[in-house]
């Protein structure tokens, strides 16, 4: 695997990593180096060699600096002269090219195809609201409409695409729905098309939906829909050469959309906020009487359930936490 050095000045790369890791989950291999004001190129240099030598990968390495021509950009620099061909720098250091780096690290173990890729994934991360504000790079072609990743409307009803049959990449209860580690560690994991959020209750709420919609990574398209509207694209052939990521709120959302007939034989099971009336189980998921009548209804379908906030996490066991909610809600 390929090792990663955060490199900067001050407390900017234990925070950033710190950052990253709530969203991508811990990572081996990743160190942090920091430049204090009471220290030295040399002193800095020093602590570079000692991460690197806590690799398991010394040959194939990627160092990210916050910026090109201070001293962790110098340093680093100076340290990689002899490694060209397998290391890697890149400067301008943020969050969505430190995700990127560790999801590309699945893929290749190649420091220098994760260098170019996360160059592309900073800039894009780069955006404003309103669009409008978003400077056009010189030279650069006029941005292309996302090529839809399921039909649309013009397709006759019983067309079949692919073989007919809409793909989950993965079904997840989260109550947040879509945020970081849905956008950038699932969606990277699982490389699904398109994210669906099914709810009845977001469907309703037109600010919810746009701010849901704008969340989207790029290149995937976010839709939400009520309950009854998936169950008609689980069964529309229309939707044949779909990869889904599905989001619930709740388990009892799943539940109907599965009775409905939505063929899906795994849940993820994320978080679920705390509220009145429910229990915590474990740090990321408070159950009551609903969610957990729902989530034994889905055991007894055959569904199985796969217990984690991030894909790094190990996975929880679903009949301890519902023993421990049961107990706790009698």
């Amino acid at each position: 695997m390929v090792g990663i050095i955060l490199a900067s000045h001050g407390e900017f790369a234990n925070g950033i990593k710190q950052s990253s890791e709530m969203i991508f989950g811990p990572q081996q291999d990743v160190q942090a180096v920091c430049l204090y004001p009471n220290e030295g190129p040399d002193d800095f240099r020093k602590k570079l060699e000692d991460a690197i030598a806590t690799l398991s990968d010394q040959e194939q390495v990627m160092i990210l600096c916050d910026l090109w021509g201070g001293t962790p950009f110098n340093q680093s620099s100076a340290l990689m002269k002899g490694h060209e061909d397998t290391w890697a720098i890149v400067t301008g250091m943020n969050l969505p090219m430190i995700i990127e780096a560790y999801g590309q690290r699945f893929g290749t173990e190649n420091a220098h195809e994760i260098a170019t890729h996360v160059c592309k994934t900073a800039e894009e991360g780069c955006k404003t609201v309103p669009e409008s504000l978003q400077p056009v790079m010189e030279g650069a072609a006029p941005a292309k409409a996302a090529e839809p990743a399921a039909p649309q409307g013009a397709i006759p009803p019983g067309t079949v695409l692919g073989d007919g049959h809409i793909k989950y990449a993965l079904a997840r209860v989260d109550s947040r729905l879509l945020h970081g580690q849905v956008a950038t560690a699932w969606s990277k994991t699982t490389n699904p098309d398109r994210i669906i959020v099914v709810s009845d209750a977001v469907a309703k709420d037109n600010l919810r939906k746009s701010l849901i919609e704008q969340a989207a990574p790029p290149g995937i398209k976010a839709n939400v829909v009520p309950i009854n509207k998936m169950i008609e694209v689980a069964k529309d052939p229309r939707f044949g050469a779909t990869k889904a990521l599905l989001l619930f709120e709740n388990p009892e959302d799943a539940l109907r959309t599965i009775e409905g007939g939505a063929d899906i034989k795994e849940i993820n099971m994320g978080s679920l906020a705390h509220s009145k009336g429910k229990v915590v189980v474990n740090n990321a998921i408070s159950l009551g009487k609903e969610d957990v009548a729902a989530i034994e209804k889905l055991k007894s379908m055959g569904i199985k359930f796969d217990v984690r906030k991030v894909p790094a996490d190990s996975k929880g066991d679903m009949d301890a936490l519902l023993a421990k909610a049961k107990a706790e809600l009698k």
